[in-house]
């Protein structure tokens, strides 16, 4: 199987709207999937298990948030490549990156399976959840290793420019989580009821599963990214890209920590307004998370794209996508957002009762902030197309300044005067501020002579241009390449 050259021939539009549909399928298929699992322990092992989930769930989400900057740095090493053509290369990443992934993963749930009762014990974990957290976690850390290679083998996918695979096996994933779930919690014929354990040992057995079919398909297909026998040699890490795997994936980590680390001290702030405000405001953002997702989903598929059209020296072809990427996340977030203020008591319902106090502070909070999040959508769409070159510190100096120096202390400071109203008017102001920086960086910044992968060729180094517009032919060659006068160099910055 060869690689997809439609990301960097194929129509803009087109192509990035196909590319990123399969990632927001997956994003959603998620999050259901946590939801789901949610119901079948809250509602019928009780409040202890469902702390108990709660909490292990929390140091998940930290772990996974650690390889998600060193997933990206594969992707975007991979993308590069592939869109260079250098497929030796994008197998040395590959190589590279596996064994750093497997050794980073068994390492991590070694340690985590011996710690759990010391980690739990150090977050404070209520006492009657405790033993429930310590068997759930401790199959969850066994189940690692699959999610980190699981995650990796997707990311890399998607860096070469397939989205539809990791959808479909990431459904089928979820599909057999969600099966199982109430199988191995309350038992059937001969399997024993495993209460708590048996929702983590479903998690364990369907990435494990859906793993082993992705991996099965892919040698089947001849994938032109997987290591057979004679390659093997490749699975030695290279210095070069192990560097560049820590020292551009460690910045994109660090932004998950800055991103997760404000909202626990947001909702301490909300805290303190009482159980009806904190009530409201986790609802509504139970509603955020699925509006962020269309631009979450577009800012990965941008950054995928436009990595791959770095490698090719296709630099005008940049400026089109990052364009079209902004037109996607204006229908897409503007329309959930439009969809919610029509309906807003209404999606709030499913949460809350109709009748009570928290439902209208909840209309109020989505009145105010929901808007806002059509801004931060743009943000992610820029971060997208810098931190493809390699440009990956701005984006987290520019989360942070906003998030730390401008969201929370503006909260902080403006809550003794108009109360938690300081709290809802940070969100919007936060997104103006990051996405002013970001505009700033992506005009005047110089992202576009960053780079990622140790061979990395300079914007100079284009040599033609694809088709550009939405409704144009893509090349059957994927070698072809279309000379023009212009192609050798980069875009002027004037032009941008």
């Amino acid at each position: 199987m060869k690689p997809d050259a439609r990301l960097t021939t194929g129509p803009i539009g087109r192509t990035l709207l196909l590319f990123s549909l399969p990632v927001l399928g997956s994003n959603i298929l998620q999050s259901l999937n946590a939801s789901i699992n949610s119901i079948w322990v809250g509602r019928f092992l009780g409040e202890a298990a469902l702390t108990a989930t709660s909490n292990a769930n929390i140091i998940l989400f930290f772990l996974l948030g650690v390889v998600f900057g060193i997933s990206m740095a594969n992707t975007i090493m991979i993308g590069q490549a592939v869109g260079a053509r250098d497929l030796d290369e994008a197998r040395r990443v590959v190589g590279t990156s596996t064994t750093f992934f497997v050794g980073l993963s068994v390492l991590a749930s070694a340690l985590g399976y011996i710690y759990t009762p010391d980690i739990l014990a150090a977050m404070h974990t209520p006492e009657d959840a405790a033993p429930l957290a310590v068997a759930y976690l401790r199959i969850i850390f066994l189940a690692l290793p699959f999610m980190y290679f699981y995650n990796f083998v997707m990311m890399t996918l998607r860096g070469a420019g397939d989205s539809r695979t990791p959808f479909w096996f990431m459904l089928l994933s979820v599909a057999l989580d969600v099966v199982l779930n109430p199988v191995l919690i309350f038992g059937v014929g001969p399997i024993p009821p495993l209460g708590i354990a048996g929702s983590a040992l479903a998690t364990l057995i369907a990435q494990l599963v859906s793993l082993a079919a992705m991996m099965a398909l892919l040698y089947r297909r001849r994938y032109f990214l997987l290591l057979h026998r004679g390659q093997l040699a490749l699975l030695r890490p290279a210095p070069a890209i192990l560097r560049a795997l820590v020292v551009k994936g460690l910045p994109m980590g660090l932004q998950m920590v800055v991103i997760s680390s404000s909202a626990i001290v947001m909702m301490a702030m909300v805290n303190a307004y009482g159980s009806q405000t904190t009530a409201a405001y986790g609802v509504a953002s139970q509603l955020w998370t699925y509006v962020q997702m269309p631009a979450l989903a577009v800012g990965a598929s941008v950054s995928s794209m436009v990595a791959q059209n770095v490698g090719a020296g296709l630099w005008q072809r940049v400026s089109r996508i990052t364009r079209v990427g902004l037109l996607f996340n204006v229908a897409m977030t503007g329309a959930l957002v439009a969809l919610i203020y029509v309906f807003n008591r209404h999606s709030l319902g499913l949460f809350l009762g109709t009748d009570g106090v928290a439902i209208g502070i909840a209309q109020h909070i989505n009145v105010v902030v929901l808007w806002s999040f059509i801004l931060f959508g743009f943000t992610i769409v820029i971060f997208g197309t810098v931190r493809a070159t390699g440009a990956v510190m701005a984006p987290l100096v520019i989360l942070f300044l906003s998030m730390w120096v401008i969201r929370l202390p503006f909260a902080w400071a403006l809550g003794p005067r108009i109360g938690a109203e300081a709290i809802w008017w940070s969100f919007p102001l936060g997104s103006v501020v990051s996405l002013a920086l970001a505009i700033g960086y992506y005009r005047f910044g110089n992202w576009r002579r960053s780079h990622i992968l140790p061979t990395a060729p300079h914007p100079a180094a284009a040599v033609g241009l694809a088709p550009d517009t939405s409704m144009g032919t893509p090349c059957e060659d994927a070698g072809e390449v279309v000379e023009e006068t212009d192609a050798a160099t980069p875009e002027p910055a004037a032009a941008r």
